[in-house]
């Protein structure tokens, strides 16, 4: 349970900072406005929130293994909002940083 709940952890700070993301460069760089730059950085406020949650105390660590969640949840994200199709080279890129983001959070660790 203590795995699958971080996981889910990871899923949903990466919604918010990712999206936050997004909305902010839709904001400038599409000229959407202020209102989707204030969603975002909304959204990228609940990301460092969610990001509290989970049960390692070390930020550090936490930050360091989300980041191979940030690549590619970025990914999918382009995917999915951008129409962007990754080539074989991004997703051999994003499954060596998930198994970096395994190996720093779920390694099992002595005392």
């Amino acid at each position: 349970m203590h795995v699958a709940r971080s996981v889910a952890l990871f899923a949903v700070a990466a919604l918010f900072e990712i999206g936050g993301a997004w909305l902010v460069w839709q904001g400038l760089r599409e000229h959407r406005g202020w209102v989707w730059i204030g969603a975002g950085v909304i959204a990228l406020g609940l990301y460092g929130v969610v990001a509290t949650f989970q049960s390692d105390a070390e930020f550090g660590r936490v930050l360091a293994a989300y980041g191979g969640v940030f690549v590619a949840g970025s990914l999918v994200w382009g995917m999915v909002a951008d129409g962007y199709r990754p080539d074989r080279f991004d997703v051999l890129g994003a499954l060596v940083c998930l198994a970096g983001m395994a190996v720093i959070m779920y390694a099992p660790r002595g005392g």
